[in-house]
């Protein structure tokens, strides 16, 4: 029987001992990680696709039917020439054309807050909620800048759901009217959206 010198065991069982504590760390290390890499295919993900939106936004805030309400106003909005510090909710209608009584393609449900105290510049934080065709039940997320008297506003497109889900882009937002008086607007969107 041949003899194993004493250092050749003294190698084996440190390389032994290596390989379990490298085998342990790799079942710990699985067991805690609450994070990993996964195919898109693995979700059903196809190919990439850039879609363009158009509608019209319908902020009502005067009348009998308002679909945005003020919510909060801060002790120096009505001393400020940009209403600083006002909130307002939002359900608007989404359409088809520029006129309120045309085809309903979906909501802007959402927040939008005054936060320029030098020009008329909403935080706007809200969801385009699509309610026909093939985009019926999904919805696109903004979250944005919103400089009201600019011509054309841009403001990034930050995620949506259904057939929308990792969506990016961005939404560019035109007034198409806007009556001074009871603050009623209408506001041409067009929106540009990368998702799959």
């Amino acid at each position: 029987m041949a003899k194993i010198s004493r250092n050749a065991t003294s190698s084996f069982v440190f390389l032994f001992d290596i390989i379990i504590l490298f085998s342990l760390t790799l079942v710990t290390a699985k067991s805690d990680s609450f994070s990993g890499h996964l195919s898109p295919k693995k979700l059903g993900l196809k190919r990439e696709k850039l879609s363009h939106l158009h509608f019209y936004f319908h902020d009502i805030v005067g009348g009998r039917n308002p679909t945005a309400v003020r919510v909060v106003r801060a002790p120096i909005t009505l001393k400020s020439f940009s209403s600083f510090g006002l909130v307002t909710m939002m359900d608007d209608p989404l359409t088809v054309k520029p006129e309120i009584g045309s085809k309903l393609v979906g909501r802007a449900q959402g927040i939008y807050a005054s936060a320029s105290q030098s020009e008329l510049s909403f935080l706007m934080a809200l969801n385009f909620v699509f309610t026909e065709g093939k985009y019926n039940g999904s919805t696109l997320s903004i979250l944005g800048r919103n400089n009201v008297f600019s011509g054309i506003r841009e403001m990034p497109i930050v995620g949506g759901s259904g057939l929308f889900r990792f969506a990016r882009g961005y939404a560019q937002a035109n007034t198409h009217e806007i009556e001074l008086k009871t603050g009623n607007a209408i506001v041409e969107y067009n929106v540009y959206v990368f998702h799959y």
